[in-house]
């Protein structure tokens, strides 16, 4: 059978000039909040390398969403770097994307400027902090700079964005029972659960327009005992496609319960503490870290097994699949089973050139081992893979990678 890979597809009113996609795995790469050249040169790289379209990582539609220090807000000031971005990604033939969010309550009054927020109050574990749950007033202006941030990718040239509904973000907070403890009409049944979503995809899609792609990342599983499950998570997905997103990007887990269920794998505790510049984050991390964030084992195309279930249930709706595809002949599988499209993290970062090596190579396959050292080293510094560092590692580091790499 012929590869669908190097066929165009069409999502909403873009057409993509193959079905592989750069997903939003977060770079780490703006300092001070905005976009850098680091930024460019990556984007710029894995659009050269082939890619159909590259996504922009994380970007907050305001500021209490941000969730790391170097992370993007959309803001009018920085539309000028971005135009930049996207005119050397177009340059190279691919198009651009990028993914708007809200982390809710992930974050810290350190990097946010404010008490985090979410569905619901309480204490994050996860940053450390306490958390103030959101007003039902204040939840259509939120929604509206959902909108305000996709006109802002419009004007910086973006051909699509990705809205983050899933790994426990400010949307997939409000969406699961474990995080939305609300007694008013957003909290309790599903369908109050969903009454956020519809008002943030309702601006969105004015704000898209008839020229803009939409797609949205969204859980099949938040990975952990009383979270939404696959039941619940296809009503979510038909309501989307109800309430117009072009296509759905099948994920799952929660950032701050189950994070390895979203990239699978062990974190490599040794290399983020190594990093981390906080002493007493950086020893209670070392000490704690492993039961914190517990291993889930990878294999290739680990949410297959589910995003067929919702291929089966939505036969009209476009799914794009990600989640653990290194090799060429399991790309193939995948659309071959009917998605439109597949997204890579790992493998670009690995390999900004794959998509092309996979194109003069009938068994392509990138060479990243899956060691996470990646994700571990994102929390402080930018994303890189530890095979193309100009930098010395230590040794406990390269033993840590070493040992992972080798199960």
């Amino acid at each position: 059978m012929d590869s669908k890979i190097f066929t165009p597809i069409k999502i909403g009113p873009l057409t993509l000039r193959n079905r592989t996609i750069r997903s939003a795995a977060f770079e780490s790469m703006c300092p001070g909040n905005a976009p850098s050249q680091q930024l460019l040169e990556y984007h710029q790289s894995v659009a050269a390398g082939g890619v159909g379209m590259t996504t922009v990582a994380y970007a907050a539609v305001c500021q209490s969403g941000l969730s790391f220090e170097r992370q993007l807000w959309m803001r009018p000031d920085i539309v000028p770097g971005l135009k930049e971005l996207t005119d050397a990604v177009h340059k190279e033939g691919a198009a651009a994307s990028i993914q708007l969010g809200h982390c809710g309550n992930m974050s810290h009054k350190s990097i946010c400027g404010c008490l985090p927020v979410g569905a619901s109050g309480g204490f994050n574990l996860y940053s450390p902090t306490f958390v103030r749950g959101l007003r039902a007033d204040e939840l259509p202006a939120m929604a509206r700079a959902y909108g305000d941030s996709v006109r802002l990718a419009r004007e910086a040239g973006f051909d699509a964005v990705e809205i983050h509904a899933g790994h426990g973000y400010l949307i997939s907070q409000f969406l699961s029972p474990s995080t939305n403890h609300r007694k008013d009409e957003f909290g309790g049944s599903l369908e109050n659960r969903m009454r956020f979503m519809d008002m943030c995809m309702d601006e969105v899609m004015k704000a898209a327009g008839n020229d803009m792609a939409v797609l949205v990342k969204m859980n099949m599983r938040d990975g952990f005992k009383g979270g939404m499950d696959i039941d619940e998570s296809l009503q979510v997905a038909k309501r989307l496609q109800q309430d117009g997103a072009h296509a759905l990007v099948l994920s799952g887990g929660f950032v701050s319960k189950a994070p390895m269920y979203v990239m699978r794998g062990e974190m490599p505790i040794r290399t983020m503490t190594h990093y981390m510049t906080c002493w007493w984050l950086k020893y209670g991390v070392r000490m704690v870290g492993k039961y914190m964030i517990p291993t889930v084992p990878f294999k290739e195309a680990y949410f297959l097994e589910d995003a067929l279930k919702f291929r089966e249930a939505l036969p009209d709706m476009p799914l794009v699949y990600v989640g653990g595809l290194v090799a060429k002949d399991k790309i193939d599988e995948v659309l071959n089973k009917g998605f439109v499209a597949v997204q890579m993290g790992r493998a670009l970062l690995n390999e900004p050139g794959f998509v092309n090596r996979m194109k003069a190579e009938e068994c392509a396959r990138c060479n990243c081992h899956h060691s996470n050292y990646c994700i571990a080293r994102m929390y402080t510094l930018d994303m890189a893979c530890h095979q193309h560092l100009n930098e010395e590692l230590p040794k406990c580091i390269k033993d840590e990678i070493k040992r992972i790499e080798s199960q």
